[in-house]
C-alpha cells in the first residue's frame, strides 16, 4: 500500500513552485505542447513533483499528438487514483496521485496496446530521473 502523505495547502504552497501548486493543488492544466516532458525521450521514471512517489515509466511512453506526455500504464495500479471529473461541461476521469493526491491530468480510452489507455499527465506534475541514477 503506498503512504499517504496529508499536508495542508499551505504547506504545499510553501514547498512548491506556483506552476507545479496550480496544476497539482489547484488542478490546473498547461497550455498543449507546453510542457518540459511532451517530446522527452530519456530512459528512466517519471516522479509525481510534489511527493517523489513513482508514477510513469519512460518505456510505457509515446507520442499520443496530444501535446501533453502520454503513457499507457502507471507503474502499477496502486500508484494511482482514478475520479470522475464533470468540469468544463465535460465528462473525463481524472488522475491523482495515491500517495499525495496531486492532480496529474486525465486518462482516456483512446490510447494503444496493450491497454487502450492513455494518461495524459502535465509536465508539471512530474519530476523525472534518469534510469541508473540513485
Amino acid at each position: 500500500m503506498t503512504r499517504k502523505i496529508e499536508k495542508t495547502l499551505g504547506e504545499w504552497a510553501e514547498k512548491l513552485s506556483p506552476e507545479v501548486f496550480r496544476v497539482t493543488r489547484e488542478k490546473g492544466t498547461e497550455r498543449a505542447f507546453s510542457g518540459k516532458y511532451d517530446g522527452h525521450k530519456a530512459d528512466g521514471e517519471y516522479l509525481c513533483a510534489c511527493c517523489e512517489e513513482r508514477l510513469f515509466d519512460s518505456a510505457h511512453k509515446y507520442d499520443s499528438g496530444s501535446g501533453w506526455p502520454s503513457f499507457y500504464q502507471p507503474t502499477s495500479e496502486e500508484v494511482v487514483e482514478e475520479e470522475q471529473d464533470t468540469t468544463l461541461g465535460m465528462v473525463r476521469v481524472e488522475v491523482l496521485c495515491q500517495s499525495c493526491g496531486a492532480h496529474l491530468g486525465h486518462v482516456f480510452p483512446d490510447g494503444p496496446a496493450p491497454t487502450g489507455n492513455r494518461y495524459c499527465i502535465n509536465s508539471a506534475s512530474l519530476n523525472f530521473k534518469k534510469r541508473g541514477d540513485t
